[in-house]
């Protein structure tokens, strides 16, 4: 794979919000990483990764080096510029030119966005992360009306091959009654979940009416996406945000 491509949220946030999802296209990685691996404590080779995130600088202009965090499927929040980042789920910022991260390939890449254009964050959301209330987190750390914020959700591991135990519904079911809709029955008292829709479950209940995205699954296109549970040892791919 040799072509850039960058996915760039369809959503109505303000044109000084800059925002863009790599693919796994365009990279310098090999093997079960090819190509454009952005995560250093994958295995990959290092000097790949490191030639990877100075092409993503270069590529995307960005104003600084990326907060890159260590993703441990928690709610902590990181605040940039002027916070270590450390370990930490969702990262925000209200500082122009500062570059927030996250690493994904397959949990839930959730964009956030003032209509006022002044700050921005994004969410790892994978199941365990989302039902201890990692979007909650993130959309309080913003401080501002949840009704003036717009969110994107990028690619993710879709309803159709998402399966999971009966542990990961009754996680969800505990708190959300109704959320017992998102999962599909599947074989042995497994189910498939939606995981896109319970992330937009959650933000619907916090007053986030403005919610787009969540129909690429990163599962089921191997040709321009990265997938844990498809491939297990793989490449991560980046969302990031910053204000211009």
């Amino acid at each position: 794979m040799s072509t850039f491509e960058f996915l760039q949220p369809d959503w109505p946030a303000p044109a000084k919000v800059r925002a863009f999802m790599t693919t796994r296209g365009g990279g310098a990685s090999a093997g079960q990483y090819a190509s454009f691996n952005l995560a250093s404590h994958v295995g990959d080779d290092e000097a790949a990764v490191a030639e990877n995130r100075r092409r993503l600088r270069l590529t995307l202009r960005l104003p600084s080096e990326p907060s890159w965090l260590d993703q441990v499927h928690g709610t902590r929040v990181a605040v940039v510029p002027g916070r270590v980042c450390g370990s930490a789920d969702a990262i925000v910022s209200f500082e122009q030119g500062a570059v927030c991260a996250v690493l994904v390939a397959d949990c839930l890449p959730v964009f956030l966005a003032s209509r006022d254009g002044d700050r921005v964050g994004l969410a790892h959301a994978g199941w365990r992360g989302l039902a201890a209330g990692v979007i909650e987190a993130a959309v309080g750390a913003l401080d501002c009306d949840p009704a003036r914020l717009d969110a994107w959700l990028g690619p993710s591991i879709g309803p159709r091959v998402f399966e999971v135990g009966a542990e990961v519904r009754d996680a969800f079911v505990a708190e959300d009654h109704a959320s017992t809709a998102e999962f599909a029955p599947g074989r042995d008292r497994r189910f498939f979940a939606d995981l896109p829709t319970l992330a937009r479950r959650r933000l619907a209940r916090i007053g986030v009416r403005s919610v787009h995205g969540g129909g690429l699954c990163t599962f089921s296109d191997p040709a321009r996406f990265y997938s844990y549970r498809r491939d297990g040892a793989t490449g991560r791919m980046a969302a990031l945000i910053w204000l211009a």
